[in-house]
């Protein structure tokens, strides 16, 4: 099987960022030479591989999947107010807000250009399914923000959000290497909805690593989504769940911002609400699930074996992941 993140980090530092304005073009460099997982582009790459075309055509595209979901981290961070990206100072921090929104902008403008390596037909393919992409993700984080306000949000509701926020752009990036390796639109598409199935499965994993990962692999703070009040998919299977005096504690702890001085106490107690009532083991189900249900869909396509087998390879170890 081919080295693909070294293919597309070799790729990545090959690519000369130009250097003036600085203060437009730094930011850009520092955010994506953090690292991070780079799951999209290595799927992209996975795709094009699949269908027997040469992975170096594919790099274009890899290169233009990851540009778009840094740039939505630069963007994120800012709406969050965060003050750390990979244990690094976030963009905004480390410069300032404007130049946050700025490179971010730009950022999004060179995931276009990425395609225009490729002939007009398949530039014209390639940029719709990110334009369409692209503004499902938008969709995906207001319904994010909306929820931090609204007191009822079903589990329907939270799993929509994250296959828009998240999943879809999974799906894209097989989606496009699919297509980049020539297949045909019934493949390309099934690989798309392996992906949306992979990426949401991967979204409820990092739900549930938030709350029960293991501090010294996890990379961020445990519990972080409890101290912020998200009603993750833990959340919603305690409350679906849980008998109505831990419902009503639940909502207690999830009703008001964590009181100075108490964040440890709320954390464990929420933990232990999410074990009694089965969330955290109905949440590992729910992962397994929706794997199984990905795994389902990549064996209705005409891969050959192989493809398959390198596709459930990554999957399985997605989903294995600690961090």
């Amino acid at each position: 099987m081919l080295d693909y993140t070294k293919q597309f980090q070799d790729h990545l530092q090959s690519i000369v960022q130009k250097e003036a304005p600085a203060g437009l073009y730094q930011p850009i460099s520092y955010l994506l030479h953090l690292g991070g997982k780079r799951i999209r582009p290595i799927l992209t790459l996975m795709a094009t591989d699949a269908y027997h075309v040469p992975v170096e055509r594919g790099l274009a595209a890899a290169l233009a999947v990851e540009l778009f979901h840094n740039f939505t981290l630069m963007h994120d961070d800012i709406m969050d107010d965060a003050p750390l990206r990979r244990g690094n100072p976030t963009v905004h921090e480390k410069w300032n807000l404007n130049t946050g929104i700025l490179s971010g902008d730009a950022m999004l403008v060179q995931a276009y250009q990425s395609l225009e390596v490729y002939e007009d037909s398949l530039f014209s393919s390639l940029t719709r399914m990110l334009s369409q992409t692209a503004i499902e993700v938008c969709e995906g984080q207001q319904y994010d923000m909306d929820f931090e306000t609204q007191s009822h949000v079903s589990q329907e509701s939270y799993l929509e959000m994250i296959r828009l926020k998240t999943a879809v752009l999974v799906g894209c990036a097989l989606k496009m290497g699919a297509t980049v390796g020539g297949a045909t639109n019934q493949d390309a598409q099934g690989l798309y909805d392996f992906g949306v199935l992979l990426g949401t499965a991967f979204q409820i994993q990092d739900d549930f690593l938030d709350a029960f990962g293991d501090p010294k692999v996890f990379g961020k703070q445990v519990g972080g989504d409890i101290l912020e009040n998200k009603k993750t998919i833990l959340y919603h299977q305690a409350m679906s769940q849980a008998n109505k005096a831990d419902q009503d504690l639940i909502l207690r702890w999830f009703s008001e911002k964590t009181p100075s001085g108490k964040a440890e106490e709320k954390i464990k107690a929420v933990k232990e609400l999410f074990e009694s009532s089965g969330a955290k083991t109905r949440t590992q189900s729910l992962v397994e699930q929706y794997t199984e249900a990905a795994f389902e869909k990549l064996d209705s396509l005409s891969l050959d074996s192989q493809g398959k087998s390198n596709f459930k390879k990554f999957g399985q170890n997605l989903m294995e992941r600690k961090y």
